[in-house]
């Protein structure tokens, strides 16, 4: 089986709209939490979230193609831009036929939706006039097309949608791909942008979302008694997996290798998760199996952790029962505490956050914590607060998915 590594790297994010500016912030504990300003939520039950800072992407895109895309498409073509400039991949000398695009978004093109077919269904005309982009604007699928035709990827190209799991779905389908021999390089990642009235109603009115209009900054507090539910993040997170040997023989730097891949369900509720975390167990377990690891290798956890009273639960209990005593000695966090829950993509965010604890040395933290939960084992290392130093070989990412989806990666430092 082929082995499969990262050599590329884009990220657009509340605390970072750069690959290293949101390195920057999680190693720094940033919050990227604020009173929203995209429209005026007075009236909202939730007034907050975390929403990206400076970002115009008529400053990195064509004008025309920003009227044609929907947010969570622009936010693609950025981090893809930015990923494969940082690969050094030049699309002249690979076989184009053999590079392909795998990108997940959980809701698509939410606020196309929203605009076009409110502005639509409002029409006093007899035969309401739709926007003529309006399909390719809002379908999930078009990310990946827009982001194979800007390359001339004519490789596989779809999209993954398992809500929160979705990114993470398309990691690993791309890493079992490249296995496979299938290809040798993958854009793959996700984007998504659910700031809108329409998401923050919607999850509010499920009341999944935290209320503490106060001081949003601290709102996303995972593993805290106080929490209350998380905090919507927007943006994308994107990784160049590439087969080893051709990455080799083009002289890229390489910064991590996928060892490990796990994907389960939960098969229990809609929205709530497994109460002792069973789907969570098993993924974790089969991911280190794939990558024939033992617990004793872990050396890192990133959670999906979102900062719901039910979810920090299950899955410390999950941690727990996969690793044994094994889980002390491990570091783990939750780095949507700064960045919110960016939903389908979160997971390519969180290996972004594992990529640079294993190239830095130092776990980006979970902030906010400020009281014991005492149904969270107050054994175990959540790094809370401040970034701790450690050396990293492995680290593991978890992301799970309303529809109980569950999802884990494993990464390991390279070492030819």
């Amino acid at each position: 089986m082929k082995r499969v590594v990262i050599t590329g790297i884009g990220a657009l994010t509340p605390i970072g709209n750069t690959a290293e500016a949101f390195k920057a912030g999680l190693l720094a504990g940033k919050s990227g939490a604020n009173i929203i300003t995209r429209f005026d939520a007075t009236h909202f039950r939730t007034k907050f979230a975390c929403e990206l800072k400076d970002f115009v992407a008529a400053d990195i895109l064509d004008r025309r193609e920003v009227r044609r895309m929907d947010p969570f498409t622009q936010y693609a073509m950025v981090v893809a831009a930015e990923a494969m400039g940082d690969s050094g991949i030049d699309v002249e000398r690979i076989d184009l036929d053999r590079a392909g695009v795998i990108w997940g978004s959980g809701i698509g093109g939410f606020e196309t939706i929203e605009n076009d077919i409110t502005e639509a269904a409002l029409s006093t005309s007899e035969t309401p006039r739709y926007n003529p982009f309006l399909i390719p604007k809002l379908i999930a699928d078009i990310a990946p097309g827009q982001i194979s035709i800007k390359y001339g990827f004519r490789g596989l190209n779809y999209a993954t949608v398992s809500a929160c799991a979705s990114s993470t779905h398309a990691l690993i389908n791309a890493c079992d791909y490249i296995r496979l021999g299938r290809a040798d390089v993958i854009i793959a990642g996700g984007s998504e942008a659910a700031v809108t009235k329409a998401g923050m109603g919607g999850f509010s009115s499920m009341k999944a979302l935290s209320t503490r209009n106060d001081t949003p900054e601290t709102a996303s507090r995972p593993f805290d008694k106080e929490r209350d539910g998380f905090v919507l993040g927007e943006g994308g997170g994107c990784l160049i997996l590439e087969e080893l040997e051709h990455a080799k023989a083009r002289g890229a730097k390489i910064y991590a290798e996928v060892v490990g891949v796990g994907m389960t369900a939960d098969a229990h509720h809609i929205t709530a998760p497994h109460p002792e975390g069973l789907g969570a167990r098993n993924v974790m377990k089969q991911a280190l199996q794939d990558a024939g690891l033992n617990v004793e290798d872990v050396d890192y956890v990133n959670v999906h952790g979102t900062s719901t009273p039910l979810g920090d639960i299950a899955e410390t209990k999950a941690i727990r029962s996969v690793f044994g005593d094994k889980a002390y000695d491990l570091n783990v966090s939750s780095t949507k505490s700064m960045t919110g829950h960016l939903l389908g993509a979160a997971g390519a965010i969180e290996a972004l956050a594992c990529v640079y604890a294993i190239q830095e040395g130092v776990i980006p933290p979970t902030i906010n914590h400020h009281t014991q939960d005492p149904d969270i084992d107050p054994k175990l290392n959540l790094t809370l607060n401040a970034a701790q130093e450690r050396d990293v070989n492995v680290a593991l990412s978890n992301t799970f998915g309303f529809g109980g989806h569950n999802a884990t990666v494993v990464l390991s430092k390279y070492k030819g």
